[in-house]
């Protein structure tokens, strides 16, 4: 198994440590690069850059995807490790200072999804591997199956335990499978925004229903709602445009377990309107080709039931 280690501004660590209620980050890159170094589920070391030099905490990669500024501030939020848009896109700037290229929300930067993530406070700091270089910048890949990688491993695994494990379930997975001798890959629970992402990558960047491709509009709706027990699962979600996302959630419109979108009457009676979508009644969603990144049709089937009001 292998890690990843990413030099860590430390504005960034301080921000996102101070709020332990954010159970998924964006460790975003100023270029749209690719990142493919580690697989989903293997972990991601936060490396403070100097003076500190020191694991500032670490968390599970989940998955990467290039978007421009003000969709990765839709997407993650404060999850950013900064407090609006516009502070991201500063601190961006100044990172790419004497580059020639302008800077707008519409940049395009890489976002590194780490889901599950532990901040160690700085007397639980991790000493950086004695391999490590000075040089390096974007970061680097290490084996933690021996040497300073597996020291760094265990080492993170047993402060997140001591003081954190209680609030992150996979830290003694992951370190009972180490002491036993048999390191495993976690599977990384989606967060809200790895869910986001991942549905509307599923769907290819289009609502399911009118096939719209504007990603301003564009929402990944949960079928079973978080609070109603749902999990943030492909299966359990639909990308929809905005307008039909509220409309599904206050039961005005669903998706039968037929894959039928079907509109309430109920929309004409409350509001004496609903043309437009009543012409999108009983169209047939589209779905992705993999089964098992289409809908549930049980949750489906409970949408229809709990949340639809044809009645």
């Amino acid at each position: 198994m292998h890690g990843f280690v990413a030099p860590t501004d430390h504005g960034w660590y301080q921000f996102l440590r101070a709020r332990p209620e954010i159970s998924e980050v964006n460790f975003w890159k100023p270029s749209g690069r690719r990142f493919s170094a580690i697989r989903p589920g293997e972990p991601f070391f936060f490396k403070l850059k100097a003076p500190y030099n020191a694991i500032g905490g670490f968390g599970l990669f989940a998955r990467f995807v290039a978007l421009p500024v003000w969709h990765a501030w839709d997407v993650f939020g404060q999850a950013n490790g900064t407090r609006d848009e516009h502070e991201l896109l500063e601190r961006l700037r100044r990172l790419v200072s004497g580059v020639r290229i302008s800077l707008t929300l519409n940049h395009v930067i890489g976002c590194i999804a780490v889901t599950e993530p532990v901040f160690f406070s700085p007397d639980e700091w991790v000493p950086t591997p004695a391999d490590w270089s000075r040089n390096i910048v974007s970061g680097r890949t290490s084996d933690l199956s021996a040497g300073e990688g597996q020291r760094l491993w265990e080492a993170c695994l047993d402060r997140a335990a001591a003081r954190h494990g209680a609030d992150v379930g996979w830290v003694h997975e992951a370190l009972h499978a180490q002491r036993a001798g048999r390191p495993i890959l976690i599977a990384p629970r989606l967060g809200q925004a790895s869910f986001r992402l991942a549905v509307l990558d599923a769907y290819a960047q289009q609502c399911a229903v009118t096939t719209e491709h504007s990603l301003p509009v564009l929402e990944a709706a949960h079928i079973r709602p978080w609070a109603a027990g749902g999990r943030h699962e492909i299966s359990n979600g639909v990308p929809l445009r905005r307008d039909l996302h509220r409309l599904f959630d206050l039961g005005y419109v669903t998706i039968r377990p037929d894959l039928r979108f079907t509109v309430s009457r109920r929309l004409r009676d409350d509001f004496a309107n609903g043309r437009v979508y009543y012409e999108l009644d009983g169209r047939q969603i589209r779905v992705p080709a993999a089964a098992n990144e289409r809908p549930n049709l049980e949750l489906l089937a409970w949408h229809e039931a709990e949340v639809f009001q044809d009645r």
